[in-house]
């Protein structure tokens, strides 16, 4: 995970060139983590996002960017509640850049890079290690260590249950404990040599 879903959001945040996520339909969990990393979002008015994970008893998706895109107050709503919210909503968050219908999306998008590729390369590269530095001053990495430190965390704790019916129901009886006893046990109920 450290490799697969932190570092590769890490490199893809740090290429020079601008970067625009284009949104329609579904953005969820690992979606999110794609659209976060880049330096514009544009969505289409029929998008909706959701980080869902809390639901399998970890603090969120591995690139926990979410106080920092949402702010801390609608972070929390969103992973406490499961809920998924509107591209309205994630435009008045100030997560998103435009809303547009989706019939103008590609449009939309095509005008913005058509806008920067205007802007010499240099300076373009330039503005956004010094934007993304500012976000990294602010905490953004260490957040991020912090928080995949408790990600991982969750899924050591999660993977040794304790017996209360309640923690395997929330996880939706896919523990490791489940998981063993059915690799074990095979389809027909009878427990394997």
């Amino acid at each position: 995970e450290t490799e697969v879903y932190v570092q590769m959001c890490r490199r893809w945040r740090e290429i020079p060139k601008p970067m625009i996520a284009q949104v329609h339909g579904a953005c969820i969990a690992g979606g999110l983590m794609l659209a976060w990393v880049c330096d514009f979002i544009v969505a289409s008015d029929d998008a909706f996002f959701s980080d869902p994970v809390v639901k399998m008893g970890i603090p969120g998706v591995e690139y926990f960017a979410h106080a920092f895109v949402l702010g801390p107050r609608r972070a929390k709503e969103i992973l406490y509640t499961g809920r998924r919210f509107t591209a309205a909503d994630a435009l008045d968050w100030g997560m998103l850049n435009h809303v547009v219908p989706r019939d103008d999306l590609q449009a939309k998008v095509d005008g913005i890079a058509a806008e920067i590729a205007e802007m010499p390369a240099f300076g373009l590269t330039l503005a956004k290690k010094v934007i993304n530095s500012n976000e990294d001053q602010m905490g953004l990495q260490t957040s991020l260590d912090t928080a995949f430190g408790w990600h991982m965390f969750a899924h050591s704790a999660n993977a040794e249950p304790d017996d209360s019916d309640s923690f395997s129901a929330s996880l939706g009886g896919m523990d490791a404990r489940s998981m063993r006893d059915s690799a074990n046990t095979g389809s027909t109920g009878q427990k394997k040599d």
